[in-house]
């Protein structure tokens, strides 16, 4: 299993959508818990992209706004359906 890094890096343009948990939710779960929290706490969506998911808002628009929705909408499901995932995966950690 991948473990999720406290400073994963920039966002791919899109989140998975797989109907299970991935390498890249694994590595980016922390990026999904900020994500919750920003949204929780009212940060506005330039200021996320640009602190949370490593994305300029100004020079980079519209993945922006697709890296925003998509990851919120991931983060949403691994709150609903993906941490089963977690909790029952039994496989090894994989050094990053």
């Amino acid at each position: 299993m991948i473990r999720p890094s406290v400073n994963p890096g920039p966002v791919a343009d899109e989140a998975p959508t797989a109907p299970a948990i991935t390498d890249y939710d694994r590595q980016y779960l922390i990026v999904y818990i900020m994500l919750l929290d920003a949204v929780r706490d009212g940060i506005d969506r330039d200021s996320i992209a640009r602190e949370v998911l490593q994305i300029d808002p100004v020079a980079e628009a519209g993945r922006a706004v697709r890296a925003f929705e998509t990851h919120l909408a991931r983060a949403r499901w691994m709150t609903t359906h993906g941490y089963r995932h977690l909790l029952n995966d039994s496989s090894p950690a994989r050094p990053e």
